[in-house]
């Protein structure tokens, strides 16, 4: 089959264990005819086949992920921290605290899953009075594995808390 269209001298990642990158690719009807090596794939191209010379740049499979983030990403990128890797809970409070020295109001300091208290040496949450001692007037949203997040007491304050009605039923410091 010939090509319509092909892609060479190229980092072409296939995602194929025995073959983890070619340098060219062939591709017809939306499908992959050929992946290999410039001279094999260009080979098969007929006089009419477009050509793209990836001048070595890299080329990924697409990835069509249905469950973006992206407006909330645009949005608050840096206002959030990520704890991946953060190994004590002093280092976890002081990434509070420098967080909410840079997050203008009435914006809240995010920390959004994908860490666990078992990465940390104390193998222990935050407690809440170390949260509001590390960001006492700025609201902090800590978010766990996506299960579950830990507020600190300044969210308390906040119009949308307090609409929720009494907050003494629905929080304890």
């Amino acid at each position: 089959m010939n090509h319509a269209l092909v892609l060479y001298n190229g980092k072409i990642t296939t995602l194929n264990p025995r073959q983890p990158e070619v340098s060219a690719l062939g591709l017809a009807g939306g499908r992959i005819t050929a992946a290999g090596t410039d001279a094999k794939v260009l080979d098969r191209a007929a006089p009419e086949t477009q050509r793209i010379d990836l001048k070595g740049r890299r080329v990924i499979p697409g990835l069509n992920d249905s469950h973006l983030h992206v407006i909330r990403a645009g949005l608050f990128y840096n206002l959030e921290l990520r704890w991946d890797g953060v190994p004590t809970l002093s280092q976890a409070m002081e990434q509070i605290k420098e967080q909410a020295r840079r997050t203008p109001p009435p914006q809240w300091v995010r920390v959004i899953g994908g860490w666990n208290e078992f990465q940390l040496e104390e193998g222990l949450l935050p407690s809440l009075e170390q949260i509001n001692q590390a960001a006492p007037d700025t609201p902090v949203f800590l978010l766990h594995l996506y299960d579950c997040a830990l507020l600190n007491r300044a969210v308390i304050s906040t119009k949308s808390i307090c609409l929720l009605g009494p907050v003494s039923r629905l929080f304890s410091s």
